[in-house]
């Protein structure tokens, strides 16, 4: 590596925060924007006066396999506060719940209750060479619903494949999604759960301090409006003091002639928020697809068509407090057919025990939606009145006099679509762009989202920006 260098990263989620990890180690000047108040991404929390622990927004866990969130954990000598318990995961068949998250236990024990020796024989012969195999390649090819019909019978894919696909990709999407993303959600999940004490973002403000710490400036609350060659900003800057520069921050010619000279332009990138301009030897953008083409005007078109063409689905989910525990179990996968007005229910404190919550019991009741989907629209007080009478479906005895307490969260980006052949689809992390690099969620395929892959990604496109450096 030669001298330090001045790099920008966009986003405090789980990616950005193990990029900035890496690189300050590295010796380099690291700035991290932020447009929330708080670092987490996806994966922040929030908290209420009465709890000990923070909750995610959005539910999340780690799982056993997860070595790159792990391995970072260890790294920073965490590994004791991270808890792994063996919560249950349920499904609906015939208006009652039954445990099914074991590929060894509980799902044979199931499908030998209710499906023939042969429909068991197929599930354990293709869920044993997807456990096992490697070859997600050649999975690629192949949608989800086709394999899964092929090689598990119709009457599993009824059961199981096809609710999971429509739940998390909508009827739209699930018969285009490939075989590779079901390969890698059975190929690395584990039944045992894990957290950390606290919470995720106990986790991730513990991370952010250590940083902070070390030299890394995090900027919260401010969004990031464009990325440009700072080259251009020379070129704007002789006579137009009405320049979009001006309104930056950059008040006159001799601002931006100073500020070039103090970081010697060339092939370096400016980036722009509300409050001024920077220059930088290197960004990293770990925003949506669509955000990061909006935001850098300088990409090849062929590059910004590819961000623009990555489909995801968006979330919303309402957390429900509850004086009383609902059911036993954590996780309930409920099919869409079956009525239901949201594709989860997760009992969070049959996960992590009530006493760091102030005794209460909380819900999550969450769906993947189109970004234009009614629910995205709807306040959390309508939200609330579509979803309480669905409670009853899982405790008869339920009455709302049980609630304390709503939040409602939303978010357009929460689970990237793969389509037959996505690897082809993949923008590199590399842009056209000198000095600009692009990590996202929607980059970790085949592998699903979260932080653990983020995790992976951020420290990959940190390796890029030294050995680049």
């Amino acid at each position: 590596m030669g001298d330090s260098k001045r790099i920008a990263i966009i986003g405090a989620g789980m990616a950005g925060l193990a990029a900035a990890f890496d690189l300050n180690k590295a010796g380099h000047q690291v700035v991290v924007y932020e447009a929330a108040p708080g670092v987490g991404g996806l994966a922040a929390g929030f908290k209420a006066p009465h709890w000990e622990w923070t909750l995610e927004r959005f539910y999340h866990h780690w799982f056993a396999s997860d070595k790159h969130m792990l391995g970072l954990i260890e790294e920073l000598g965490w590994s004791d506060q991270v808890l792994f318990p063996r919560p249950y995961t349920v499904i609906y068949f015939e208006g009652k719940f039954y445990p099914f998250d074991s590929i060894t236990s509980n799902m044979p024990k199931f499908l030998l209750r209710h499906y023939s020796l042969i429909d068991v024989a197929r599930f354990g012969l293709a869920g044993v060479y997807l456990r096992f195999s490697s070859n997600w390649k050649s999975l690629e090819g192949h949608t989800a619903a086709d394999w899964t019909r092929r090689y598990f019978g119709q009457r599993i894919y009824e059961l199981f494949w096809r609710p999971m696909l429509v739940g998390k990709f909508g009827e739209d999407n699930a018969s285009i999604v490939n075989m590779a993303w079901l390969w890698a959600r059975l190929h690395s999940r584990t039944t045992r759960l894990g957290t950390f004490v606290g919470g995720f973002q106990a986790f991730m403000d513990k991370l952010a301090d250590l940083l902070r710490s070390r030299g890394v400036e995090i900027r919260l609350g401010t969004a990031v409006t464009g990325i440009r060659r700072a080259g251009d900003l020379g070129s704007k800057a002789h006579g137009d003091t009405d320049s979009n520069d001006a309104d930056l921050g950059l008040k006159s010619q001799s601002d931006t002639e100073s500020l070039l000279k103090q970081t010697g332009g060339g092939g370096r990138l400016l980036v722009d928020t509300a409050s001024g301009s920077e220059i930088y030897d290197a960004v990293i953008s770990t925003s949506s697809p669509a955000l990061m083409a909006q935001l850098a005007p300088d990409l090849p078109q062929s590059y910004a068509a590819s961000l623009k063409a990555l489909k995801s689905m968006g979330a919303v989910v309402l957390v429900i407090t509850l004086d009383r525990q609902l059911t036993q179990y954590y996780w309930h996968n409920l099919p869409k057919e079956a009525g239901f007005p949201f594709l989860a229910l997760v009992e969070h404190t049959n996960y992590m025990d009530s006493v760091y919550y102030g005794g209460d019991h909380i819900l999550y009741c969450g769906d993947y939606l189109e970004p234009d989907h009614e629910y995205f629209k709807l306040s959390k007080e309508e939200l609330l009145e579509r979803f309480l009478p669905a409670l009853t479906r899982f405790n008869p005895d339920f009455d709302r006099s049980w609630v304390k307490d709503t939040w409602l969260w939303k978010t357009a980006y929460a689970q990237p679509v793969p389509p037959v052949n996505h690897s082809q689809n993949i923008p590199p992390l590399r842009t056209p762009l000198p000095g600009l690099y692009f990590a996202s969620m929607s980059q970790v395929y085949p592998w699903d989202r979260g932080t653990n892959f983020a995790v992976e990604i951020g420290r990959r496109v940190a390796g890029m920006v030294i050995a680049d450096m």
